[in-house]
């Protein structure tokens, strides 16, 4: 099993929720969150007034998938999130040593 946890723009989550129900991979969790990187923040203008708002808001998105799922949700992230500019996101992977569902005891792939 591996964990995706992925850093992405805000604009394309419902996408990728909609590209990952139609593959049946469901459940994920969302964090909003605000960082920077290459993207270094960017200029906005609030009554005349210009200002360099240094943190940008993103979306963490968590998932965890079998192994056998792992390039298609990558693939699916890839497709909806990538516009070719600089804040597209990062994905990191990590592998997953086991998953207990708390309300029935299963563990492994049956509890993702």
């Amino acid at each position: 099993m591996k964990k995706i946890e992925a850093i992405i723009r805000p604009s394309v989550i419902h996408a990728i929720k909609e590209a990952l129900v139609a593959e049946n991979i469901l459940g994920m969790t969302l964090t909003e969150v605000r960082g920077f990187g290459k993207q270094k923040g960017h200029t906005e203008l609030f009554r005349g007034i210009e200002f360099q708002v240094e943190f940008v808001n993103k979306v963490k998105v968590e998932i965890i998938v079998s192994d056998d799922k792992l390039e298609r949700v990558i693939f699916i992230f890839l497709t909806h999130a990538r516009t070719g500019k600089v804040g597209d996101g990062k994905i990191f992977i990590y592998p997953v040593d086991d998953v207990i569902r708390v309300r029935t005891g299963e563990r492994g792939d049956s509890a993702i």
